[in-house]
Order: structure tokens, then sequence, then C-alpha cells
């Protein structure tokens, strides 16, 4: 399957509370986009592996996203080595993206910077060819992604370039919601997290709109990359005028 974005986070509930509403909008645009989860988010505090899986699923048909995979990475001990590496690049060559979005390279959570790290190497070496993977048994050819973007996650960083996400806000906090496990519930019984307090969906609405002021639009997501992104001509840099 050919995909021209392809989203990659340690952990399921990444995506949607980074970038979902970039990919609702590119998928709305009929391209083909898809994401990876790295783990099964099974250190998590609240709920189990198997509601996770649920939730992802339910959040992707949200997203309207075309395929979702696990890599089946050890939730707080995968590394960015040649295993981690090889495993990766079966993924980024069999889905054959143009543009690769990654975790943050650095945040609060351990698995976010060194997620990030390893999504940007497995993604420059997938487009080696002495490097030989396979999958299901079909040796794979390589492949590099025009671009890997970083997205911004728990720590504030200055974005490289902001994506006006206005008309998919609330299907990207729908996408969110499908992890009850994970969010605030007074009905749950299970122990309070950091994301699971009464005021963290709302913090993914103060900075997406933070986001959003910067560039004149009521809902934005922010965006690092490590090269300058070109551009054709300096009009691809203006958003439509509010009325």
């Amino acid at each position: 399957m050919k995909l021209h974005i392809l989203a990659i986070a340690a952990h399921p509930d990444d995506i949607e509370l980074s970038c979902a509403g970039t990919l609702i909008k590119h998928a709305m645009a009929g391209q083909a986009v898809g994401i990876v989860d790295l783990t099964q988010g099974e250190l998590g505090t609240r709920g189990t592996p198997e509601i996770r899986l649920q939730e992802a699923t339910a959040a992707a048909k949200v997203m309207g996203v075309q395929v979702r995979e696990n890599a089946n990475m050890a939730d707080g001990f995968f590394r960015n080595d040649e295993e981690h590496q090889r495993n990766l690049i079966t993924f980024i060559r069999h889905f054959r993206p143009e543009i690769v979005i990654a975790n943050a390279l650095n945040d609060r959570h351990p698995d976010h910077g060194r997620g990030g790290r390893l999504i940007a190497d497995a993604c420059f070496y997938a487009g080696l060819r002495r490097i030989t993977t396979s999958r299901d048994g079909v040796e794979q050819l390589p492949w590099r992604p025009k671009r890997v973007y970083h997205v911004l996650q728990d720590r504030y960083y200055e974005p490289t370039f902001i994506v006006d996400i206005s008309s998919a806000f609330q299907k990207k906090m729908d996408a969110i919601r499908c992890y009850k496990s994970q969010f605030h519930d007074p009905a749950s019984g299970e122990p309070a997290t950091y994301i699971a307090t009464e005021g963290f969906l709302n913090n993914v609405l103060y900075h997406s709109a933070l986001l959003g002021k910067r560039i004149g639009v009521e809902y934005g997501e922010g965006f690092i990359s490590e090269n300058i992104p070109g551009i054709d001509n300096l009009d691809s840099l203006l958003l439509p005028e509010l009325p």
C-alpha cells in the first residue's frame, strides 16, 4: 500500500494528541494516510493493551486513516538500535510514504524523544539499498521519505511551521476521546495520571488555539523540521484570509 503520509509514534494516542487534525485534513482531501504505533502502551497506568488497541482502532476510523499497524516494540524499553531500526524500516518500505510524521525529539516522556530519533534514523536507513529487509517473505526495495516532520508534544518548542486545523479540530477531539481508558472519567476507579486530570483535554484545546493564533486561524498544530522545507513560490505560504 502506497501512502502519502505515514504518522509513527511511540504510543497509541500520541498521534491523536499531537497531529490528528493534520491527518484528518489530508485524509479528507483524498490522500492516503496511515499510522504505525511503535508499542501497545502496555506500561500505561490505566487500561490494558487490549483496550488500547480497541481505542486506537476506533480513533483511526474517526480520523479516516486507511491503515493502522503496531510494531510491537516494548513500551519503555525499545531502543534506537539496529534491531529496532530494521523493524521500522520494514514498515517504511512497505508503505513508501512521501512524508513521515514522528514523535518530538525531546519531551517529558523518554519514549517520545527516543522514538522521534529512532523514526528519523530509520527513515534515512530505509533508503540504503545495502540494508536488506523483507515482509511476508518478499524482499523489499529501498525507500526514503522526502520529509520527516516532528510533532510538538508535552513540551513547547518553537515550531518550524504550523498547520491550520480549524476545520478538523472537532474531529481531532473526537479521536482523542476514543481513548476513554486514558483520560478523565469521574466514574473510573483507576489511578489518576498526568493525562487523566479533568483539565488535560482543555490544555489540548488551549495549545491548539495558541498555535492557531500564531497564524491567524482558530486552531493549529505545530511541527519541527530538522531540514528547512522548500516552497515553490511565496504564494505557497498564504492562507485564505478570514472574512
